[in-house]
């Protein structure tokens, strides 16, 4: 009877309605996506389970840990170890936590799993909520400071931008060990933020016209413009201004003016007028012009790099508004230098033809001839690059290499010369520590803060952000160097681009450009091209001052922007 009880006790233990069930040790597996508000991915989020409110070890890439990190791309996944009686409502929660957002933990039920055998998967997706920590307002103090710096020369751009940098990365590595309110950016962040290929197009632009120089081309087109003017200021300046505006669309537009500057003062010293009548509107062609093509100016290369737009997409939707605003200037020229250029006489203008062609001849056909054939390839390729799904500066690196190493291997050129003096390395500094600034403040949610402003006072409406958002870059281009205004307004175009009807044409980004760009003819400091421009005429003994330089160009900025706006508002 004993054996039979016994027996009995175990067949009533063993069969208990979901007794094995509940103790059978199963796997979690749990994935998905952690975004901020305009859906955009988290990286470096921390992610933490807790079941019966203790927490567990997370198995990552074959590894257990007590938490894990989101990718680059706001993604993670994890799996755990765990009995089904776990799986109760309430009892599994995942926490999520990240500096500049509010920790956030999501209850996870049984039935919010896809079961196969012992695996439980689960793809859960979460949204945080930004919350402004001690590191978003000393981001966006050094930032600003970093912009005072560089808006009123107090500091040299790329010194300041290296200061702010630096700064943000000592604050994350000291008080934000310390503390993760203070954490502003990671090392690994503040890498994958430097856009390289706009350092490496920058690059293989800059080698490609320090080998060209050495032929004498560009100055050989300036004394084309004027033999073919004959003399007449106005053709002259006509001439030159286009030449300027091509040259700039696919060259370097501040290596296009320190070249043509020597040789504009030259010609109006001859001619007896202001070197001014002829160089101001030289720096309006390269800023106009340079904005027709993906290369033509820093502003474009950083929003195509950014976006992934073509070289075609830059000239199909810009080269007509550029176009028209050279005219345009043109025009204005004529009106507010039209005195000046009645002063201009030249007696013989056969002679001077004469010694302008003496002097700046083609010095280097055989250079020149190989240079131009590479051009033609590099310009092939920037025209096809969307085909080949090739980045710009590829064909700008290889064109490069190949004049670097012919115009050494000939002995036309020095090596080191044009490493050390062709190559703008404190601009390429400049680009590199300005893209960990922006990404800074991008981490800890400012551009965010902006994004939703202007999305709120456009209220959506496509026409208003248009005109937004070109006039607020073109007035912020003209005081403040357009680069780094461009490179901190990309996310936020890129989320208006996404939440505001009809955006998806792109028109958003031309008017980013077509303020940026044409915004830098505003004042002194407002492009590159303008500061070098002054720069050289103020070394030859030709000085203008920031409100003489405003008086001719501020009115030509706003006539061009209005231009552009009207285009945008009636074709998009």
């Amino acid at each position: 009877m004993r054996k039979v009880g016994f027996l009995i006790f175990l067949f009533l233990l063993f069969s208990t309605p979901g007794f094995p069930e509940t103790n059978k040790e199963i796997t979690l597996f749990i994935s998905g996506k952690i975004l901020d508000p305009h859906k955009e991915p988290v990286r470096e989020a921390q992610i933490r389970l807790f079941i019966n409110e203790k927490p567990q070890r997370l198995i990552a890439d074959h590894k257990e840990e007590d938490f894990v990190f989101t990718s680059s791309h706001g993604t993670y996944q994890i799996s755990v170890k765990a009995h089904l009686k776990d799986i109760e409502k309430g009892k599994i929660k995942l926490e999520v936590f990240k500096t500049n957002f509010k920790r956030k933990i999501v209850t996870l039920a049984e039935e919010d799993f896809a079961k196969k055998g012992k695996n439980f998967y689960i793809v859960k997706n979460i949204i945080l909520e930004r919350s402004l920590a001690p590191s978003f307002y000393i981001a966006t103090g050094i930032f600003i400071f970093v912009y005072f710096l560089i808006a009123f020369e107090l500091l040299h751009r790329t010194l300041a931008a290296i200061l702010g940098a630096s700064l943000m990365l000592i604050i994350t590595y000291t008080l934000g060990i310390i503390n993760p309110d203070y954490h502003i950016i990671s090392f690994e962040k503040a890498i994958s933020s430097i856009d390289l290929n706009v350092i490496f197009l920058l690059m293989g632009m800059m080698i490609i016209v320090g080998v060209l120089k050495h032929t004498g081309v560009f100055q050989w087109c300036a004394y084309m413009s004027y033999k073919i003017a004959r003399g007449n200021i106005f053709w002259l300046n006509a001439i030159s201004c286009f030449f300027i505006a091509v040259t700039s669309a696919f060259l370097d537009n501040v290596t296009t003016m320190l070249l043509y500057t020597p040789v504009l003062i030259e010609i109006a010293t001859v001619l007896k007028i202001s070197p001014f009548s002829l160089l101001l509107p030289g720096i309006m062609a390269s800023n106009i012009g340079g904005t027709a093509t993906l290369i033509g100016d820093p502003p474009n290369i950083i929003i195509g790099s950014y976006t992934g737009l073509t070289f075609m997409d830059f000239v199909k939707n810009l080269s007509p508004v550029v176009l028209i605003c050279m005219f345009a200037l043109i025009a204005y020229n004529e009106i507010f230098y039209k005195k000046e250029y009645k002063k201009g006489k030249v007696k013989d203008v056969d002679g001077l033809i004469d010694r302008l062609e003496e002097e700046f001849k083609i010095s280097d056909k055989n250079l020149l001839t190989y240079g131009l054939l590479v051009m033609g390839i590099v310009i092939t390729f920037f025209v096809t690059h969307g085909y080949w799904h090739m980045e710009v500066s590829i064909p700008a690196l290889f064109g490069a290499s190949l004049l670097f190493v012919y115009g050494v291997l000939t002995k036309k050129v020095n090596m080191f010369e044009l490493i050390e003096k062709d190559i703008e390395w404190t601009t390429l500094l400049f680009f590199i520590f300005l893209f960990i600034l922006v990404g800074a403040v991008e981490e800890v949610g400012l551009l965010a803060i902006i994004a939703d402003w202007v999305y709120h006072v456009s209220k959506g409406n496509l026409f208003i952000a248009i005109t937004l958002i070109i006039w607020v870059a073109a007035i912020m281009s003209a005081f403040v160097d357009n680069i780094p205004f461009t490179a901190t307004m990309l996310p936020i175009v890129g989320y208006l681009s996404k939440v505001i009807p009809g955006a998806e044409s792109n028109v958003l980004w031309w008017a980013l450009a077509f303020g940026a760009c044409f915004g830098g003819n505003g004042t002194i400091i407002g492009a590159s091209a303008n500061v070098v421009t002054v720069g050289i005429a103020e070394s030859l003994g030709h000085r203008i001052t920031f409100l003489e330089f405003m008086k001719y160009a501020f009115v030509l900025m706003v006539i061009t922007v209005l231009i552009a706006n009207i285009w945008l508002l009636i074709f998009y």
